[in-house]
């Protein structure tokens, strides 16, 4: 054992901690949930109300894009609160409550509210629960941490769409009950949060007062941080909506049903690959495993531009699950090596924030493309986009290559 800013971490070589693997679940069933519906969601816009492409761009964009605004917040809160629990319970609750709302949609509209509401609840958990998984590990155990996390959460995204599959199979005229049967493990995994996700509590020390941590600014970031963010920035306005690469599998011949099973698929890669991704990303460095992921973007995304049959489709997406393997986890674990310590929930939360907030951008933009020049035309701009993210991610310096902590700015 150690101790790291007052809270007990393992060894690198010691198993994963109670609250790491809880929160592990937590992450399986909330995107059980998520994933049975997320597939069907383009094609519930479309052909049940009617909306077009550039209306799922919309949707898509200004949802994720709203989550980010709070996941800066959330993180800045959760460091002055001095617990990440508490955002963390209401984040994965309010996503719960979206699914049935969904199913009563009587137009686009309904639709667009319930998915801003479930992104605002990611916004409000994503920062403070990273910052939580950072502070139960090693710094250099983050990564198989993360790795772990990400496999965990991929392997409910697996097993949402085939439940979503199964039951469209029996009920294939009642889309609209597959947003209730979602609802079931949405609210399980808020549950396991409640229960059996403990948070440590900061070591007290009476002799000293109680200090406050050192206020967040932007300006405060180090060079390499903000270099990392630009080429995470690069990358992002390129990165639309995954409801786009449904859609051009529908436009390939992939039924909606089948949808379902394609994205189980591709799911299933990184769900197999992601905690031993993370594991490299330990031992190799962060960096190239961010970079080969990113390649592999910009292949896949190449290759959807150029997509002419539902079997190139499901080759494609099995090869995007390693993107995810490659980069999801290890993304977020080199933005905790180079977060302060004790401003990491904030500085996490600009990493958030700038994801998400690329959403919007990318999204409107691929959803005029797809309508107004051609459906192979956001991917080709996501193609481009990720090969000069890239050379600036491999042009970072710094020494952020190596999973340390960094505590002098």
């Amino acid at each position: 054992m150690s101790i790291e800013k007052g809270v007990e971490v393992t060894d690198a070589n010691e198993p994963l901690s109670p609250t790491i693997r809880a929160l592990g679940f937590v992450s399986l069933l909330t995107d059980f949930s998520s994933e049975m519906v997320y597939p069907v969601n383009p094609v519930f816009l479309t052909r049940v109300l009617g909306a077009s492409p550039a209306v799922v761009g919309l949707v898509e964009g200004v949802a994720e894009s709203t989550a980010s605004l709070l996941k800066l917040y959330s993180g800045t809160l959760s460091d002055r609160l001095g617990k990440r629990k508490p955002l963390t319970i209401a984040g994965y609750g309010l996503a719960a409550l979206t699914k049935p709302l969904i199913g009563i949609a009587g137009g686009w509209g309904t639709v667009f509210a319930a998915r801003v509401l479930d992104r605002t609840g990611k916004g409000l958990r994503a920062a403070p629960r990273d910052a939580l998984i950072a502070e139960n590990v090693a710094p250099g155990q983050r990564g198989r941490a993360y790795g772990f996390h990400r496999s965990m959460d991929t392997t409910g995204a697996v097993l949402g769409p085939l439940v979503g599959w199964l039951f469209l199979q029996r009920y294939a005229s009642h889309l609209r009950w597959l947003y209730f049967v979602a609802f079931v493990p949405a609210v399980l995994g808020v549950l396991t949060l409640l229960f059996f996700v403990k948070e440590k509590g900061k070591t007290s020390e009476p002799a000293k007062p109680v200090v406050a941590p050192p206020k967040f600014a932007l300006s405060g970031l180090s060079p390499v941080y903000r270099r990392y963010l630009l080429a995470v920035g690069i990358f992002g306005l390129g990165n639309s909506s995954d409801a786009f690469l449904l859609l051009r599998a529908q436009d390939a011949g992939v039924s909606a049903s089948r949808a379902l099973l394609l994205y189980a698929l591709f799911n299933v890669v990184e769900a197999s690959l992601g905690w031993l991704a993370g594991r490299w990303g330990d031992r190799f460095g962060r960096r190239p495993l961010i970079a080969l992921g990113w390649g592999v973007f910009a292949l896949v995304y190449l290759g959807f531009a150029l997509l002419r049959s539902p079997l190139a489709a499901w080759g494609l997406f099995v090869f995007y699950g390693l993107y995810y393997t490659f980069t999801q986890g290890t993304q977020k674990a080199l933005a905790a090596d180079l977060a302060h310590p004790d401003r990491r929930g904030a500085e996490m939360g600009v990493f958030h924030l700038l994801t998400g907030i690329a959403a919007l951008p990318a999204s409107l933009i691929a959803g005029w493309l797809y309508k107004n020049v051609s459906p192979a035309a956001p991917f080709y701009l996501g193609a481009v986009t990720a090969l000069l993210a890239i050379v600036l991610l491999l042009a970072l310096g710094g020494g952020t290559a190596a999973p340390t902590e960094v505590t002098d700015r």
